[in-house]
């Protein structure tokens, strides 16, 4: 998924590695006895020497053999990645989704208002309609084709990327189930596009050096939760090719589909190539 939309909440204990499963240290931790409740007699010093003896080695020896990296792990350089449970994830990006595209109506909404009032500001909600036409359904086929093709491309060809794409998917698609996909591509597309390229790219000028400036926001926004500089990359392009295609048609529905319908795409591929996923 490229939505930068879900903050996982309420994570599993599990830890998801290459296909295996770990528990977190501080799970071990917690269970780990205090000697002095059993040397009450035992004075000061012989306490001591007892926890000098003991404890840290006990609790080196649980830390080294859960934390180790195995000769697998150094090889492929993966990283952990946290699996939150369905309810969570929905709840994030229905919740995130709507709090998204609630700034965009108000940037919207705002800067109609603002103009009606005379003010130097860029009526938004006029420069970009959601007015639908019959080619527009080739514009948005065209960047259906194009977005899904890249991705593949660089799937194929850039390890770093595959990584980030992969961490992404785990954290966002594991715990759903195959319904749920519509939920968390269609509800970042539409809100995602109605902020960035609804709102904002007008608000700055309807031309390309706009649209590469919004592209670039949007790809930043798209850093972290195991997604590298290389995700962002990929982000500020589909974002750039989303408000190309805005400019052309001037209407909101083109980049609203094409985001959403890609995002549908790359969820499907995902769990055809992971028909099943290692889920708590």
């Amino acid at each position: 998924m490229d939505c930068f939309t879900i903050k996982l909440v309420s994570a599993s204990p599990y830890l998801v590695h290459s296909g295996r499963k770990y528990v977190a240290p501080n799970l071990f931790m917690q269970f780990r006895a205090d000697t002095r409740i059993y040397a009450t007699k035992s004075s000061p010093k012989r306490l001591k020497k007892s926890k000098e003896l003991v404890n840290p080695p006990l609790a080196e020896s649980l830390q080294n053999e859960i934390s180790a990296p195995t000769p697998s792990d150094e090889n492929n350089n993966l990283e952990l990645v946290t699996i939150a449970s369905r309810t969570s994830v929905l709840q994030a990006c229905t919740l995130t989704s709507g709090f998204i595209a609630f700034l965009g109506v108000i940037i919207r909404q705002g800067s109609h208002l603002a103009s009606l009032q005379g003010w130097p500001i860029v009526d938004s909600s006029s420069e970009i309609s959601f007015d639908f036409e019959i080619w527009h359904l080739q514009l948005i086929a065209g960047l259906v084709i194009l977005i899904s093709f890249s991705r593949l491309l660089l799937l194929k060809t850039w390890s770093d990327f595959a990584e980030s794409s992969e961490a992404s998917n785990q954290q966002v698609l594991t715990s759903l189930e195959p319904q749920d996909y519509a939920i968390v591509a269609f509800l970042p597309g539409i809100s995602e596009e109605l902020l960035f390229r609804g709102a904002l790219l007008p608000l700055f000028g309807v031309n390309l050096i706009s649209a590469t400036a919004v592209a670039a926001l949007f790809g930043i926004l798209h850093l972290g939760s195991g997604r590298k500089f290389s995700f962002a990359i990929w982000a500020s392009f589909v974002g750039l090719a989303y408000g190309y295609a805005t400019i052309l048609s001037s209407s909101l529905v083109v980049p609203m589909a094409s985001h959403a319908i890609n995002n549908l795409i790359g969820a499907i591929i995902w769990r055809v190539t992971n028909p099943n996923p290692d889920v708590q």
